[in-house]
């Protein structure tokens, strides 16, 4: 699942941005400026995290998700201060816990399940993005929060041949290098959990090409 965190603060960016990472999420950083980012509009988010200071002097640049995203403000008020054309869904008082922080942003996540693709299937194998738990013919897979993201990865993108490289770049957000098998050691981690314990394989190598998962 995608997140949009808006912060202006570098060292609390870095802070939250570590976290939902480790928690399986994909997070995008933006600060405002004067001319506003257009990232968002051609970037679908699943959440928008904004602090309210920058929010607050810049309503009208906050973006607005088409697929009616929820938001979640971060506030050292006890109220909220009302934003013209962007309803306060919800809001989480600092300083807090990071652990409070992952509940609230699961919390809402879970508020707008009812949006498509927040359980993924492919055959018996089942992704819930929201409570973030896997499981292949009704039992439960024990993955890691890296492994949870790319096999959500290749679940969304079923039937897709996907790069080495494409791989690299949106789980772990860094540039492959074709004399390394950095991706391929974690298919193979991600294959003894999913794959090998099971009769029918998901999991498939496509021969100077990639990965891709899919029913055969």
């Amino acid at each position: 699942m995608r997140i949009l965190l808006v912060e202006d603060e570098a060292r609390t960016a870095r802070y939250l941005r570590k976290g939902l990472v480790e928690n399986g999420f994909a997070v995008d950083v933006v600060r405002l400026d004067p001319g506003g980012f257009s990232l968002p509009r051609r970037r679908g988010y699943d959440l928008l995290v904004c602090d309210v200071p920058p929010c607050v002097a810049r309503p009208s640049a906050i973006p607005v998700n088409d697929n009616g995203a929820p938001v979640l403000f971060l506030t050292e008020r006890n109220s909220m201060p009302p934003l013209a054309g962007h309803a306060a869904e919800n809001y989480l008082l600092k300083p807090f816990a990071f652990s409070d922080f992952l509940a609230r942003v699961r919390a809402l996540l879970q508020w707008g399940a009812d949006r498509p693709q927040m359980v993924l299937r492919v055959g018996d194998l089942e992704l819930d993005l929201v409570r973030h738990r896997s499981a292949r013919d009704g039992k439960r897979l024990d993955l890691t929060p890296k492994e949870f993201l790319l096999l959500s990865l290749l679940m969304r993108k079923t039937g897709e041949v996907l790069s080495r490289a494409y791989i690299a770049d949106q789980v772990w957000e860094i540039n492959f290098e074709s004399n390394t098998n950095f991706v391929d050691v974690h298919i193979r981690r991600l294959r003894s959990k999913v794959d090998d314990p099971f009769p029918e394989k998901l999991i498939h190598t496509v021969r100077g090409m990639g990965y891709v998962l899919e029913e055969r």
